[in-house]
């Protein structure tokens, strides 16, 4: 099987402003890959740039985009590793336009083999259940939204941090006073605290009942996390901090966090996200498989590498509950409430709508 071309979307999603500490989206900056073969087989790919996040926006995706899918072309898709290397050997980090590629050629290996994803990855289905994201906002505006969230039937919160810390640590506490004591609460302060911060505002909530803490600080205060994790009364996940397998590795030695969150934008994909996955359950790690603004596309990617991943027990995959205005996928994973599941159908089985497309600006090679 060769490639014989590829075709590039710009894959923008309008959707309601959404903020983090480091920054606010308006749309979904979002890249589609087609990659086609001479088998008749086309794998689709999609990744979603998170400028503030992993330095790479729309535009860089698309440029690197155009290079990798002339890299790949005659080139035996099913040979993985090897597909990925070639990218690798081209450019290093640009792990979110990666992804999209390392995620279709799963796809036309998957769909090859006639399995659905999740069960060429070696998985089988299982409940999945996930949080819904609160981005940053007023006490009370937080807290209805959770509240919101609740009487929809969410079981598990989200919540953006990573402010002023006196607020955030009054937000925390808004919100758990309105859900009252059931309600999964997590926090995410995607590395807005200082040290002295973080482990204040860490003790301050040590009373809401909060099941952990994501990236409480930059990452180049990785340094600073054994210590803040040897002191902190709720546990700590790396986000930010952990792109690939030896940053997990380091992670683990130094003892710098309970968890691990694995995104496809960070690792570069499906391929990379295994050896996370492997290092974290080698040493008993547990893991979550987190996204960015992806469309049903990228996470119905995401859903079945999580079902193929035991170590993975947090799931992450709200992004287009988050506020995207229109749904631009067909077939791909179904929401019962926050309850996620994926179709039976070979591949990752999820496309784009052609009439979404039709508006997209494209490019083939």
């Amino acid at each position: 099987m060769k490639i014989t071309h590829t075709e590039i979307y710009r894959f923008s999603i309008p959707m309601e402003p959404f903020v983090i500490a480091t920054g606010t989206m308006h749309f979904a900056q979002n890249v589609l890959v087609r990659i086609y073969t001479d088998a008749g087989i086309h794998g689709v790919g999609e990744c979603s740039a998170f400028p503030m996040i992993v330095g790479e926006t729309q535009e860089t995706c698309i440029a690197m985009a155009k290079d990798f899918a002339q890299i790949l072309k005659g080139k035996n898709p099913l040979e993985i590793p090897e597909r990925m290397q070639d990218l690798l050997a081209y450019a290093d980090h640009n792990a979110t336009i990666k992804s999209a590629f390392d995620m279709a050629l799963f796809d036309i290996a998957a769909k090859n083999a006639k399995q659905p994803l999740y069960q060429f990855l070696g998985g089988y289905k299982r409940t999945i259940e996930t949080d819904m994201t609160i981005g940053i906002d007023t006490p009370n505006g937080m807290a209805q939204t959770a509240l919101k969230y609740q009487k929809n039937g969410c079981r598990i919160i989200k919540i953006k941090l990573g402010k002023k810390v006196d607020e955030d640590i009054e937000r925390v506490k808004q919100i758990r006073a309105a859900v009252g004591d059931e309600m999964i609460l997590r926090l995410d302060a995607n590395q807005g605290w200082s040290f002295d911060d973080a482990l204040f505002a860490l003790g301050a909530l040590e009373s809401q009942n909060i099941e952990f803490c994501e990236q409480p600080m930059r990452t180049w205060y990785d340094d600073q996390l054994p210590e803040l994790a040897l002191n902190s009364p709720i546990k700590l996940m790396a986000d930010e901090s952990c792109y690939n397998h030896h940053d997990a590795r380091k992670l683990i030695n130094s003892k710098a966090c309970e968890y691990l969150n694995i995104k496809f934008a960070k690792s570069g994909g499906i391929l990379e996200a295994q050896k996370i996955h492997e290092e974290a359950l080698q040493h008993g790690v547990k893991c979550m498989i987190g996204s960015m603004l992806e469309s049903r596309i990228a996470l119905s990617a995401n859903l079945h590498f999580a079902l193929a991943s035991p170590n993975v027990i947090y799931f992450d995959l709200d992004t287009c509950l988050l506020g995207h205005l229109v749904d631009p996928v067909v077939g791909g994973l179904t929401y019962d409430g926050y309850f996620l599941a994926v179709p039976e159908t070979i591949g990752i089985g999820a496309d784009a709508d052609p009439e979404f497309l039709k508006t997209c600006e494209s490019w083939i090679v």
